[in-house]
């Protein structure tokens, strides 16, 4: 990111003195002044910048907002715009983090700072999604735009970033629907809960929560009499996962019953135990 958050001790000096500027031009207690057309866009961008440090990041905001008023087109604007939505961001403003972000890529997609930028974009999502309960939609593009941080720019220093946190929503999104099938497995809709251990099975494979959801299907087809299922579900697990605490309950549970833990019958998991065997799944 261009124009570094540290700030030496000469602009630290310039900063205490804008801020002395701005002061004497405020009324009351607020702390923004009622006219900014007589200060420079360095003079504002100063200001911006001691706020996010030292003040409000929502006040850092309105700053850098300001210069893109007072000056649009200039570097000034382009610097500050990408400054607001960090600032925006820094204050949880997610909304006009992602919205000034996105302002940012459609004006200046070429610079350096757009990687930043689109970095920042796919952060509005992806640090709200531990607050939105059972609505998947933001995860959903929090994936989307790390997706587009790691594939557009991959050489940029937010990729690896993108990459890990890319790895965490996917799992988050694993375990809900783990959540949703427990939740069916305990009212005993083993048909429904099935359905959803066999979405994380197909379709979230490479998560963490593969194991338990390949146990949870032995449970639930037991349950259904659907032995063939059950056991071909055990040895997937057993073939991928054979020291977890998952495979040992399986294959009690299988072993209970007088059942073994290998593949049987022509079914969705046969063909998944026959691609573990040649090594193209998991």
């Amino acid at each position: 990111m261009s124009g570094s958050l540290k700030s030496t001790g000469a602009k630290a000096r310039l900063g205490v003195a804008v801020t002395a500027l701005f002061l004497a031009g405020c009324s009351g207690a607020s702390r923004v002044p009622a006219s900014m057309e007589a200060f420079t866009a360095d003079q504002i961008y100063a200001k911006g910048e001691v706020e996010v440090e030292t003040g409000d990041a929502g006040d850092a905001a309105f700053y850098f907002g300001e210069i893109e008023r007072l000056y649009p087109y200039s570097e000034w604007a382009q610097r500050a715009l990408i400054m607001q939505a960090y600032a925006y961001h820094r204050d949880r403003d997610y909304p006009n983090s992602r919205a000034a972000a996105q302002r940012y890529l459609d004006f200046y997609p070429g610079e350096n700072d757009a990687a930043y930028a689109q970095y920042l974009l796919a952060l509005s999502y992806y640090d709200q999604i531990d607050d939105i309960g059972r609505d998947q939609g933001l995860t959903f593009q929090a994936l989307q735009s790390l997706r587009t941080v790691i594939e557009v720019y991959p050489e940029s220093e937010y990729a690896r970033a993108s990459i890990l946190k890319f790895d965490l929503a996917f799992d988050h999104l694993a375990a809900k629907e783990m959540e949703v099938g427990r939740y069916y497995l305990k009212r005993k809709n083993y048909a429904s809960a099935a359905s959803r251990f066999r979405v994380v099975v197909e379709e979230f494979q490479t998560t963490q929560q593969t194991p338990e959801a390949l146990h949870r299907l032995v449970e639930a087809y037991l349950a259904l009499g659907l032995t063939d299922e059950a056991q071909t579900a055990a040895a997937i697990l057993g073939a991928n996962y054979p020291s977890t605490v998952w495979y040992q309950d399986s294959y009690a549970l299988l072993t209970g019953k007088g059942l073994s833990a290998e593949a049987a019958g022509d079914n969705w998991l046969s063909s998944i135990y026959r691609q573990v065997v040649r090594g193209e799944w998991l």
